[in-house]
């Protein structure tokens, strides 16, 4: 069963693409169905600049709300949380944050 994040952020692909170690996994996004010479087939749908994906609390992208499918991006290193928090303005809002606070 898939999980959901606490919280996560949909940008449009070209935000995401504005980083420098972006190197997207497209082979992991939402199948589509097409039909091709009258035949069903299945594949992972064309990521273009104009379509959004969603940075995960966890700083994960993904192609789609949950935050173990279809991850795009998964690189998660000091340089990409700080373009997240400095460049995309990613943060918990307070409610969330207080939440997970609560939690623990």
């Amino acid at each position: 069963m898939a999980n959901m994040s606490r919280y996560c952020k949909a940008y449009p692909i070209a935000r995401l693409r504005e980083f420098k170690g972006w190197a997207e996994n497209a082979q992991n996004a939402r199948e589509e169905t097409q039909t091709i010479e009258g035949k069903e087939v299945s594949a992972p749908r064309p990521l273009t600049d104009s379509d959004f994906l969603y940075l995960q609390e966890n700083f994960t992208i993904t192609d789609g709300i949950f935050l173990d499918q279809n991850i795009i991006f998964d690189q998660v290193g000091p340089e990409w949380i700080e373009f997240c928090k400095s460049r995309l303005k990613f943060e918990m809002p307070e409610y969330q944050r207080a939440s997970q606070t609560n939690q623990s």
